[in-house]
């Protein structure tokens, strides 16, 4: 099976580890450019040795080169507001865009919940990192029961926080909180992101919280292991950190959730933890890890669907 030639906007941590990613893991992707705006990017370095077609001069360098009109696909791995510029310029001309940023310009992907539904939009958004990791498990309560409120907690170390991710915190909480939404399943979704500068830094860790109607706790247990195992056949290091734990709301001692009002029914609470794959990125990264194997894993079904026919 040919290869679908795909590009990547972005030189930094994220954009480099998914090129690293596609040349090591994939058999059905072809990373034909690698663009930055950085000349003197780590990443960019990299690609050139490892013989990738490089350019910084942005998309319009990369728009000038001479094969641009082979690939099919670009993923980015920039900024919110880059991409909504990348888009104008990227979409007319025929590309599919996988967006790594919060800019939300398409509809919310994750790939275990939702990628069938999306595969033909031009442009799909990877909601968050935060997203990623927790957007499954309140689809998987959801399976079982109506949720009406999710809230997340994701915990990532400073130091896998690079000026792209800070730059968009305040997307990442509305990106996220929305996708707990539109694709988690939940009527009223929350996310808050904490940036721990503890040394040595800590793997990622995510708290999501669900209420729920009342159901069979362990029909709700069955459902969140069969998805944490469904996560885990693209992002290894992705784990339950202990057990799932359920709390029954009674009636007569009902929950105050703005948005929602008073609330009692079944409190589910998971606690995760991501750990990278060190293809670039340190261990620890598992923020990271978890856009980019997302990412790839998107893409690679994008690829085997639309572009090369196969199931």
């Amino acid at each position: 099976m040919s290869r679908t030639k795909v590009a990547i906007i972005g030189s930094g941590n994220i954009g480099t580890d998914l090129l690293i990613k596609i040349l090591r893991t994939s058999q059905v992707l072809e990373a034909a450019a690698f663009i930055g705006i950085d000349a003197d990017s780590d990443g960019l370095a990299r690609a050139r040795r490892l013989g990738v077609a490089t350019t910084h001069e942005g998309v319009e360098g990369f728009l000038g080169m001479a094969h641009a009109d082979e690939v099919a696909m670009v993923f980015d791995a920039t900024s919110a507001k880059a991409h909504r510029r990348h888009d104008a310029l990227l979409r007319p001309r025929g590309y599919q865009l996988i967006d790594l940023t919060p800019a939300a310009i398409g509809p919310h992907v994750v790939p275990v919940v939702n990628l069938d539904a999306h595969a033909g939009a031009p442009n799909l958004n990877m909601v968050s990192c935060g997203g990623q990791a927790t957007i499954p498990i309140v689809a998987a309560v959801g399976r079982v029961a109506q949720v009406y409120y999710a809230e997340i907690v994701a915990s990532i170390a400073s130091k896998s926080a690079g000026p792209g991710t800070r730059a968009n915190i305040d997307e990442f909480t509305r990106t996220t909180a929305r996708g707990l939404e539109t694709v988690g399943g939940a009527r009223k979704g929350k996310a808050i992101i904490v940036l721990n500068p503890a040394e040595p830094p800590l793997i990622m860790r995510d708290t999501v919280f669900c209420l729920s109607e009342d159901c069979d706790v362990q029909r709700v247990d069955d459902s969140v292991r069969k998805m944490v195992a469904e996560v885990q056949a693209y992002v290894p290091g992705y784990r339950l950190k202990q057990e799932i734990q359920f709390e029954r709301i009674p009636p007569d001692r009902p929950l105050r959730i703005p948005g929602i009002g008073s609330f009692s029914g079944l409190r589910t609470t998971v606690f995760l933890e991501v750990e990278g794959a060190g293809h670039y990125l340190p261990a620890y990264a598992g923020n990271l890890d978890i856009m980019t194997s997302a990412a790839l894993r998107t893409g690679e079904r994008l690829a085997r669907r639309r572009f090369q026919g196969a199931s």
